[in-house]
């Protein structure tokens, strides 16, 4: 049985994630979620439609009514939900191949779901349940709500003109496709789309926020000034700036942080990452005198975190990247856009506003496939020891940071260091023992 990760329930598509347990998933997030009617989006993945169908069946034969977005972004979603005040779904793998899906629940504040709620979903999910009532759910066409979404996006007030700058966008073939050119040409950029013709197996391939060569070699060639990389269900962004250096989520964090304590809009003087960023946004943060709030990995710790102290903006270094007062998601177009925005405000080329933003620390990530309980391999004494007699190597001059996916069967593994080689020697070496 699936059970919640990070960014809800995903797995492969006909395979793990069946039209069954779609099924039984929307039947009991319908008793777990009480409400008359449920918003659904998905992203371009062949499955979507399949998977979305189960289980918005499955929602409606528990009394629920739904809204069929179609394809949208989940921070569409998320958006619609909360303009709404109706819980939803983004039928979606994020930044995993076509082969994959996922389904993610929203509630009717536009937020991801609390352990409590998910814990009943998986409850009920092991319960046999046929007293269904006779009434029954409607199933609709709600696309048109998308042109909210978009309303949304293009009167931001935070984001000015962008006349004069030349952005390439690689929409991954994903849910962003059909929007983000109308999106950011609304502003008065000149736009270059590229990956925008989803056939439902080429999302994210060589394409996207994963794959970011062909971004830099478009930037390249046609002297712009930035690139902006969405994933496939466009909650996330990665940059390229004009030399073709890639900056990701650490970067664009530290800009924005900077462009927003300018306009005296950081509140707090304070931003949430989690562990995975990497030491020098830290260090280039209390340069600025601004303060960082450390969380576990996944944008919902990240935006709990931002909750608690108040602050607007923080996310991760993958690209999640939440500004609060605007949004109750990372949103990839809304993220690039104000990024954009920065670049014209400081008025230099995106790689001085870069360098001149945060230095980066050698980093070297290694992804180990691990089929077995990922977490109980990592509580083998042996293996932890030898971690923790790395850390104590490294002492202050470096950072060791192991842990179990929540979306995919791997172990990461993370080491910052001076030096690349230094990470890199650490990074392997810990890899071998956890292969045994």
């Amino acid at each position: 049985m699936l059970e919640f990760g990070t960014d809800g329930v995903r797995g492969r598509a006909n395979s793990e994630l069946t039209v069954e347990f779609a099924l039984k998933l929307g039947q009991c997030v319908a008793r777990a979620i009480k409400g008359s009617t449920f918003v659904i989006g998905r992203d371009t993945r062949v499955s979507g439609t399949m998977l979305q169908a189960a289980f918005a069946a499955g929602l409606a034969s528990r009394g629920v009514s739904v809204l069929d977005l179609g394809v949208i972004p989940s921070p569409g979603v998320a958006f619609i939900c909360t303009k709404l005040r109706l819980p939803g779904a983004v039928i979606s793998a994020s930044h995993n191949p076509y082969f994959d899906n996922g389904i993610k629940i929203i509630g009717s504040s536009g937020t991801k779901l609390s352990d409590e709620t998910e814990a009943e979903i998986e409850r009920l999910l092991e319960v046999i349940d046929d007293d269904l009532p006779e009434n029954v759910g409607t199933i609709s066409d709600a696309s048109h709500l998308v042109r909210d979404y978009v309303g949304f996006l293009a009167d931001l007030e935070i984001v000015g003109s962008l006349q004069g700058l030349t952005l390439v966008i690689d929409v991954g073939h994903g849910a962003a496709s059909t929007l983000a050119r109308s999106v950011f040409e609304s502003y008065g950029s000149n736009v270059i789309v590229i990956n925008d013709s989803p056939d439902g197996t080429n999302i994210n391939a060589k394409a996207g926020s994963t794959h970011l060569d062909g971004l830099r070699d478009v930037v390249i060639s046609e002297s712009a000034d930035l690139g902006l990389a969405f994933d496939g269900d466009a909650d996330r962004v990665l940059a390229v700036d004009d030399t073709g250096e890639i900056l990701d989520g650490d970067f664009v964090m530290a800009i924005l942080a900077r462009f927003l304590k300018q306009k005296n809009a950081l509140r707090h003087n304070c931003v949430a990452v989690t562990v995975m960023s990497n030491m020098g946004f830290g260090i280039a943060m209390a340069e600025m005198g601004i303060s960082v709030i450390e969380t576990d990995v996944g944008d919902r710790y990240v935006f709990d975190a931002m909750e608690r102290h108040d602050l607007v903006l923080g996310g991760e270094q993958s690209g999640h990247v939440i500004m609060r007062d605007i949004a109750t998601t990372g949103d990839g177009m809304l993220t690039g856009l104000v990024l954009a925005s920065a670049i014209r405000a400081a008025g230099m080329p995106t790689s001085t506003l870069a360098t001149q933003a945060m230095t980066r620390f050698p980093q070297v990530l290694e992804n180990i496939r691990y089929g077995g309980d990922a977490r109980a391999r990592l509580g083998d004494h042996e293996i932890s020891a030898f971690i923790e007699a790395q850390r104590a190597l490294l002492g202050s001059e470096g950072r060791i940071l192991v842990r179990a996916s929540g979306t995919e069967p791997v172990i990461r593994v993370m080491v910052e260091a001076k030096t690349e080689e230094t990470a890199r020697s650490v990074a392997d070496d810990i890899a071998t023992v956890i292969k045994g």
